[in-house]
């Protein structure tokens, strides 16, 4: 073989480049680096994952000769599969859900991949649902190998063999935080994993968008309702086992319109030529770095190019048309809200025996509450869970009210714009105010939106 070539495309996966940022970090005292993932050959971090993934699956003899490669994909996982199946001979078979960016099916068909389509907004054990789909197909198809990429252990293996190291010697172990975003949490799971081996200091942090279940459980323990989202490739309905909660010192939330526009930020401003999630990792990685004011050096990891986002994020109207440019006004941000409101937020502490949150919801005229253990928030209790509570004739005034705390709540920032509160409000009875520290700084209801609009429109 001639000299400086490598055998397949395969060879090429890794060694990205580690970069600084220098116009979008300016007002922080941390030194951002960024870890181009997006320059691996089939175009994400995935890459590393789904060559591990396969070689495993070769190794162990799950996936045969001439065999057809099974699995749910937001576009990426896919690609790199797909990049794969075309060295190696294999058939493919992807599931999408259908908010995926056209550019992206497009991709994997060029492939001669066979790509699924299927609804997003419906429940991940809905029999239409992008997940029980891809199982369906890989149990009907012969000779089928399912990647299964959020339940296969092989996925943060990928990260832990490669991603790890390669940071460790590219950093010589000078990092001090590391930040990617959380989609099925391979990467953090495996990197991170290695990464504390070799420095028990290092600070993982984690960034998810707001409606993904991810944060919320995080940060309370709590299960709540997913909600959708725009940003692809992060976030999650269901809770991937890959996902290794425990590494996580932190977890960061941003919302469509931070990922879309630093997004757009790092190629005009960085030359770095990214997606949304990449966006959303660099939001996040500001936000973690203006709370903690520290100098040190924090890596964050760009999982995937703009080619697959040219008709959506990098499409001046399609931002206009959802609200993420910023000439379009929109209807204002939670604190918007909030400074119409009491400053007074009511709620209870999960020792606090119902006769009495009944009567501090009676006085004060409210209908639900959140609740706390300790500084956490637990949950949220309303009027139909006393009422179902009571009818039930089981339980008495006098237990503590945590038992009936629900987990029907959206939790939101401060800057979360009112049309994707309404949004989530659609689907859930209130939204929890939570501050950069994870303590609630305000609820907002319907009523309270209601009353915040017909005020505008005065």
């Amino acid at each position: 073989m001639m000299r400086g070539a490598v055998p397949t495309i395969l060879e090429a996966v890794g060694n990205t480049p580690l970069v600084k940022l220098h116009h979008v970090a300016k007002d922080v005292a941390a030194d951002l680096y960024v870890k181009c993932e997006f320059l691996n050959p089939g175009g994400s971090t995935k890459d590393r994952m789904t060559r591990h993934l396969v070689d495993a699956a070769e190794k162990r003899g799950e996936l045969k000769p001439g065999g057809t490669i099974v699995e749910a994909t937001t576009g990426n996982t896919g690609a790199g599969l797909a990049m794969i199946a075309a060295v190696r001979g294999y058939k493919c078979v992807f599931v999408m859900p259908d908010k995926m960016s056209s550019e992206k099916i497009a991709s994997l068909r060029a492939f001669g991949a066979k790509v699924v389509v299927c609804p997003t907004a419906v429940d991940p054990d809905d029999p239409r649902s992008y997940l029980e789909v891809a199982k369906r197909i890989a149990s009907d198809t012969p000779n089928a190998f399912y990647a299964n990429q959020a339940h296969n252990p092989d996925n943060a293996g990928g990260h832990y063999a490669s991603t790890g190291p390669e940071l460790w010697a590219q950093t010589g172990g000078e990092l001090d935080v590391l930040v990617a975003g959380l989609g099925t949490g391979g990467t953090m799971s495996g990197a991170g994993k290695y990464l504390r081996e070799k420095k028990p200091s290092v600070q993982l942090v984690g960034v998810d968008p707001i409606g993904s279940l991810t944060y919320d459980f995080v940060k309370s323990g709590r299960v709540t309702k997913p909600f959708t989202y725009k940003v692809e490739g992060i976030g999650q309905d269901f809770f991937p086992s890959t996902m290794d909660t425990k590494l996580l010192d932190d977890v960061i939330r941003v919302d469509d319109k931070e990922c879309f526009l630093m997004a757009r930020d790092l190629v005009r401003l960085e030359g770095l030529c990214v997606g949304g999630s990449s966006g959303a990792a660099v939001a996040g990685a500001l936000k973690y770095a203006r709370q903690t004011q520290k100098k040190e050096n924090i890596v964050v990891l760009l999982a995937d190019g703009a080619s697959h986002y040219l008709s959506k994020i990098f499409n001046d109207d399609w931002m206009r048309e959802n609200g993420f440019l910023a000439e379009h006004p929109g209807l204002g941000v939670v604190a918007d809200v909030l400074r119409g409101k009491t400053s007074e937020v009511i709620f209870a502490r999960s020792i606090d025996r119902v006769r009495d949150v009944i009567g501090r919801m009676k006085a004060h005229g409210i209908s639900q509450l959140p609740v706390l253990d300790g500084d956490k928030l637990l949950g949220a209790v309303a009027e139909v869970d006393m009422l179902r509570y009571l009818v039930s004739g089981e339980h008495s005034l006098d237990s503590p009210v945590g038992v009936l705390a629900e987990s029907d709540y959206a939790t939101v920032t401060a800057n979360t714009k009112i049309e994707q509160v309404q949004s989530l409000l659609g689907d859930a009875r209130m939204a929890i105010v939570l501050g950069d520290d994870g303590r609630i700084s305000g609820v907002i209801t319907k009523i309270d939106l209601i009353d915040y609009l017909a005020k505008r429109a005065v």
